[in-house]
Order: structure tokens, then sequence, then C-alpha cells
């Protein structure tokens, strides 16, 4: 049996795949009412925030969830701190 060709060894074939999925993405949203969108967003939003907490317990070991959750808003604050930063106020990197 012939395995199916990795399309990452193809960079026409891959181009040819990421619109493919782009397009049926686009024409999902498009055929999707408000309130789906707004579910939709919610969902990725969520499953979003469950691998920061799923990351914060791998890389700190830490399993109370109260605890996870602090360290996620804490991370979360530390961005938007960063990002209401205008760019001369950012430090500049050597």
């Amino acid at each position: 049996m012939n395995p199916l060709p990795n399309p990452h060894d193809d960079p026409a074939a891959l181009k040819v795949l990421q619109d493919s999925i782009y397009r049926e993405k686009v024409l999902r949203a498009r055929s999707m009412t408000g309130v789906e969108r707004l579910d939709a967003a919610l969902e990725l939003t969520n499953g979003v925030f469950e691998r920061m907490a799923e990351g914060v317990t791998w890389q700190l070991g830490i399993t109370d969830r109260a605890v996870v959750w602090q360290e996620v808003r804490k991370r979360l604050e530390r961005i938007s701190r960063v990002r209401s930063l205008s760019d001369s106020q950012l430090p500049s990197i050597p």
C-alpha cells in the first residue's frame, strides 16, 4: 500500500491545500448566522484559554486549578500591558 504523499514536500501542493482549507473556512463562515459565528468565536476562545491553562499546568507543575487560572490572568494582564504601550515606549532590542 502506497502512503499518501506529504503536501509539505511539495510547495505547490501545500499552497493548493492551504487555499482549499481557507476557502472552506470562508464559505462555512459566510453560511453561518451571526449567532452561529458568535458561538463559534466563543468556543474557539474557550479552547484557547484551556490550552493556556494546560500550558501553565505543564510549565509550572501546578495542579490547583484556581492557582493555574490566577497565573493565566497574570500572563494575560502582562500581554495587555505590553500591547497598550506605544512603539516609542517599547524597549529596543539590540
